[in-house]
């Protein structure tokens, strides 16, 4: 398939980076990939004001864990597999910044002591804060632009298009034709 890109052949560092900080101090949201000891993987959306993932100094990020399901399946491969992979994004901008680590889950009142509350640009009746992550970095990179390229992402009107679809709509919809 041909060698690696220069650029892509020098990108993955050790610690973040000020890109990568300012970056993630931006970032309203992101995934979390996680698996167990047996490879079981789960992958979930975390969200909020932008820089609600604190990055503590230059190989550590506080992740605050914020009510949900309750199903916990994160902490559960956590507790067999530390190894957590995340994607960070900025709504409108096509890169991305990825970050691979180890986990170490603190209670709330550590959380509280770099977070008074939950920072959200939305809340409800289970907007609480239970817990956190702290991640020990591995290593940190940015992500080229091109899979929001082909998936033209953030096209704004197919996103005016899509915020008026529910998901009764969505299960009523007809499957898109094979190309």
């Amino acid at each position: 398939m041909g060698g690696v890109h220069p650029i892509a052949a020098t990108k993955v560092k050790p610690t973040l980076e000020d890109f990568h900080r300012n970056f993630i101090t931006h970032s309203p949201f992101l995934v979390m990939s996680s698996a167990n000891a047996t490879g079981d993987c789960d992958a979930t959306p975390r969200g909020g004001k932008p820089g609600f993932v604190k990055v503590i100094d230059e190989r550590t990020l506080m992740l605050p864990d914020i009510g949900g399901n309750k199903l916990f399946q994160s902490f559960e491969n956590f507790e067999s597999n530390p190894k957590v992979g995340l994607v960070f994004m900025i709504p409108g901008i096509n890169v991305t910044v990825r970050v691979n680590g180890r986990v170490r889950r603190i209670g709330g009142g550590d959380v509280r002591k770099l977070v008074a509350e939950p920072e959200l640009s939305w809340t409800d009746h289970n907007s609480t804060l239970i817990q956190g992550m702290l991640i020990d970095i591995d290593e940190a990179y940015f992500h080229c632009p091109r899979s929001f390229q082909f998936a033209d992402l953030w096209n704004t009107q197919t996103i005016e298009t899509n915020a008026k679809l529910s998901l009764k709509d969505l299960l009523a919809a007809p499957k898109p034709a094979d190309a």
